[in-house]
């Protein structure tokens, strides 16, 4: 296969004549003038091409040794001495390819008698008449023949011999085939092919099917894991709705807990909500901790004068010989209240409550004569 980025390195080493453009002007013009008086036929061989070269390794070493163009030169002189100087009309130098090698185009003009002439004349038993050997004429059989090839394979080696190119093997049982049998080959050889191409499409076409097949599965585990994931975030906002609510719960039971707790208290000891009212209480109007806890142990607390705070009325009474007691209700042994000098302190509270609110009437309201003509509301 030719490398196309080598091409520039072949060479004509021939030049054309003048006028002369290419390689068929050249057949033709040597055709032309060669002076050849017999009639051409259609069919007949105008040119024959020869390839001139040797092995990759003998032609890298003449490349290497600089001898590249010496060889070129003897080929041709070689040729040209085998075939006629001008009937060599073209020769490449051919740099492109892996070896280096000539393509030669040979007119196959020559003269003297033809090879079949004498066999023709002695088969149609008819005595041949000669003709002029020394015209010219077409005639590729002449330089075609088996014994002209050998002859020129063996001189083209004696020559090139000093470049160190060997000939090939002498006599070899390669043969070349019919063309009928080329294409019977060619043929076997195409169907050979369709076969071949046939089984490797169809495993192409289950590589497809097997890739298709991964992608197919691929797709499909990753849609699993995508629902699993979603199912998996699903479940922990329910277990975090689950536990607002756990923990919402347990904030809404804890004080009924706690009542319950207080409940049972209260059923296994009934007073202790009675207890626990004057515990308030006395908390309330400004006793201790101490002094409380002396009264719910049943004992009494006295005092020359004490200032006692009302819940009821926001202010301070003050109680002198103070004799302070919890007791239980005359008419209900269930309730406790406090006294305060053998009074209820809830209604002793009341009673000084009027006696200061009747003191501060008779003190501030002033003596007023209402005027004629005004209205006869009082104005406090």
């Amino acid at each position: 296969m030719p490398d196309k980025d080598r091409t520039h390195l072949n060479r004509e080493l021939i030049e054309f004549p003048d006028n002369v453009r290419n390689r068929t002007e050249a057949i033709q013009y040597r055709i032309e003038h060669a002076g050849i008086t017999r009639k051409i036929s259609h069919n007949q061989v105008r040119a024959i091409r020869f390839i001139m070269t040797g092995s990759p390794e003998q032609m890298q070493r003449i490349q290497e040794e600089g001898k590249l163009d010496d060889w070129c030169r003897d080929s041709l002189d070689w040729l040209r001495k085998e075939v006629g100087n001008e009937n060599v009309v073209s020769a490449v130098l051919h740099m492109d390819e892996q070896t280096p090698h000539i393509h030669a185009t040979v007119v196959p003009i020559v003269t003297g008698e033809r090879r079949k002439a004498k066999q023709e004349a002695q088969k149609a038993r008819k005595k041949y008449k000669m003709k002029n050997i020394n015209a010219p004429r077409l005639c590729a059989d002449d330089i075609m023949s088996k014994e002209r090839f050998t002859h020129m394979q063996n001189t083209y080696a004696q020559a090139m011999s000093k470049f160190g190119l060997v000939r090939g093997k002498e006599g070899s049982e390669a043969r070349h085939i019919s063309t009928q049998q080329y294409y019977r080959e060619l043929v076997g050889k195409n169907e050979d092919l369709k076969e071949i191409i046939q089984e490797q499409e169809h495993e192409r076409q289950e590589v497809y099917d097997k890739t298709r097949d991964l992608y197919d599965r691929k797709d499909e585990a990753r849609d699993k894991f995508l629902n699993m994931d979603r199912h998996v975030r699903d479940k922990q906002e329910e277990l975090a709705t689950a536990e607002t609510k756990l923990q919402r719960a347990k904030q809404e039971y804890e004080p009924y807990k706690a009542q319950e707790e207080l409940n049972l208290i209260h059923s296994l000891f009934p007073m202790m909500k009675e207890q626990l009212k004057i515990a308030d209480l006395c908390k309330q109007i400004g006793l201790a901790f101490n002094s409380i806890k002396a009264l719910l142990e049943g004992r009494n607390l006295t005092a020359k004068t004490f200032s006692f705070f009302s819940p009821e009325h926001k202010q301070e009474f003050t109680a002198e010989d103070v004799k302070l007691k919890m007791e239980k209700e005359p008419d209900n042994p269930d309730k406790l209240r406090l006294n305060l000098n053998g009074m209820n302190i809830i209604d002793w509270f009341r009673e000084q409550y009027q006696r200061v609110k009747q003191a501060a009437n008779h003190y501030a309201r002033p003596n007023i004569k209402p005027e004629v003509g005004k209205n006869k509301g009082i104005k406090m």
